[in-house]
């Protein structure tokens, strides 16, 4: 059922593609393409309706291009992207992301908003198209209709709950094209249409099902309104922690749109992050890959992998050695959390092949064995300068939380190629997530103190992280789970899937906290400006304070 998502995807896109072209060319073509010449049966309304979630692999996740998830992770305090050696200097934009100094033309944000509102615009269209036209036309039921409506409204209403979150007051357009010059709205008018277009739509939609994967459900819409009452109080100026308690249980109950009990916690921390972590419980919203059928595969490892990755893998991916842990952040974990040695790669590499042989660096240590440092400076030299100018190909703990599998023989010539290789899924949404939200609300209620509720929310997610002989010194009590404490467990759990700056703004620290090589920045830095290139088209754009 997972391959069929992915056949269906590739029409679309394929054919999707194939038109933009054309328009550019012949305006009629494409017009009577897309309105007249489809939509005639039941696998081309699928295919416009699976269209957007293609786009969203090239905003939502790490993917090489300047999504969402950049300026998400790398203004915050536990990843950043520094120069190393003649690698990765791309003009300052990671080190202005990383000071919280980066311009009103900055090319990053302004591709970030273009991608975003693109991916809004695969939702409008096929809303659209859907609505006008009747179901015996299209082969389809009214209540298939309204399913997929309602599951493409709440898509896009993913993609403005990301662009509020980033630029804060935006545009809100429901027709491709209409306005052509739209006007930005308040940030509180935006969350209020995000979350009516949600509480709107939540029953009509599909309720999560482990045979659509990759697909916004009920269950997607639940745990966008927890994410929306978490920063509530952020975003308008008005606390809604009961809201957020209430839309979490939805989803801690199974209440909330799964079927047959389909969401749990998953017994370890490696499920939810495995190329088969499409049987993951926990899993409610995410991208699905599937390399085996559709040859789509993540592209995350663009800005994860050093150069001669695959050696370490025995995969087929390399990288552009770019994103690390930056320095301090690896012994925020305690010695013996699973997550650290699972999660994170540090230390001398050795080659899958043979698990001996060691692999060798490229660059500054070409021909010595690549080994992984939790610091980055010139160590060749023996500088001790630690800043986002002077890395090396080494420096910095490395992202292992997700896994591509290996395609090559493991140690003595036993095979251990892997049938689910590049299949595994980005996670947007888990229920961890749903829990440490559900605890923090329950907190932030209590003025910051832990209750019991809170405590073994928590503790239910964290005890995977470690053994039984060791749980017992390492879980949480009401007493020593502050809310400073939440903040630094979230960062444990969380690391890489893209909630580092909405947590230290929601916590009162982005802009006043210093941490490695960054120091406390202006209030106003807390919303990205709306792109200077954005501005320049439409005139009705009003420019965010501060800038």
């Amino acid at each position: 059922m997972k391959s069929k998502l992915f056949i269906y995807t590739a029409l679309a896109a394929g054919l999707l593609n194939s038109t933009a072209c054309k328009k550019q060319l012949e305006e009629k073509a494409y017009s009577q393409l897309t309105t007249d010449a489809f939509y005639n049966n039941k696998n081309e309304v699928v295919s416009a309706v699976l269209r957007p979630y293609t786009h969203a692999n090239a905003w939502v996740t790490p993917s090489g291009q300047d999504g969402w998830w950049r300026p998400a992770e790398l203004s915050g305090d536990q990843l950043a992207w520094p120069t190393k050696g003649r690698h990765g200097e791309d003009g300052g934009k990671w080190k202005r992301l990383h000071y919280h100094t980066w311009f009103n033309d900055e090319g990053g944000l302004n591709n970030a908003w273009s991608l975003m509102y693109w991916g809004m615009g695969l939702c409008n269209d096929p809303i659209e198209n859907l609505g006008k036209r009747d179901i015996a036309s299209m082969g389809i039921t009214q209540a298939e209709k309204d399913s997929y409506i309602a599951e493409l409204k709440l898509l896009r209403a993913f993609h403005y709950l990301k662009l509020m979150d980033l630029f804060g007051n935006i545009p809100v357009v429901t027709q491709v094209g209409i306005p052509a010059k739209p006007e930005t709205r308040p940030r509180a008018e935006v969350f209020k249409f995000i979350e009516t277009e949600i509480k709107d739509n939540i029953a009509k939609a599909p309720k999560l099902s482990r045979t659509q994967l990759g697909r916004m459900s009920q269950a997607g819409a639940y745990a966008m309104l927890v994410e929306l009452y978490l920063n509530a109080e952020v975003w308008t100026g008005t606390a809604r922690w009961d809201d957020c308690i209430a839309a979490a249980d939805q989803l801690i109950n199974n209440a909330g749109g799964g079927q047959n009990g389909v969401m749990a916690l998953d017994p370890n921390i490696t499920d939810q992050f495995k190329t088969t972590n499409d049987l993951s419980k926990e899993v409610i919203f995410s991208i699905a890959y599937n390399y085996s059928v559709a040859n789509f595969q993540p592209s995350w490892p663009s800005e994860f992998y050093h150069f001669k990755q695959q050696e370490i893998y025995g995969g087929g991916r390399n990288g552009n050695d770019g994103i690390v842990v930056i320095p301090g952040v690896y012994t925020t974990y305690d010695a013996s959390d699973l997550r650290r040695s699972n999660w994170l790669l540090i230390g001398p590499q050795v080659k899958f092949s043979d698990g001996v042989s060691p692999v060798l660096a490229s660059e500054e240590y070409n021909g010595s064995q690549l080994v992984f440092v939790d610091n980055i400076r010139k160590n060749k030299s023996n500088s001790t300068v630690s800043n986002m100018s002077e890395g090396e190909e080494n420096s910095g703990v490395r992202f292992n939380k997700y896994k591509l599998g290996n395609q090559v023989p493991g140690p003595g010539g036993v095979p251990a190629i892997d049938p689910n290789y590049n299949n595994g899924d980005w996670n947007i949404y888990r229920l961890t997530w749903i829990y440490f939200a559900k605890a923090e609300a329950l907190m932030r209620k209590n003025g910051g103190a832990a209750n019991a509720t809170a405590v073994q929310l928590i503790n239910d997610c964290k005890k995977r992280a470690f053994s039984d002989a060791d749980w017992a010194t390492r879980a949480y009590t009401t007493a020593t789970l502050t809310l400073d404490e939440l903040l630094a467990e979230r960062g444990r759990e969380f690391i890489f899937e893209g909630f580092r700056r909405d947590d230290l703004i929601r916590f009162g620290k982005f802009n006043t906290a210093s941490w490695w090589d960054h120091s406390p920045t202006a209030a106003t830095r807390a919303l990205y400006p709306i792109p200077q290139q954005q501005r320049d088209l439409n005139g009705n754009l009003a420019q965010n304070p501060g800038y």
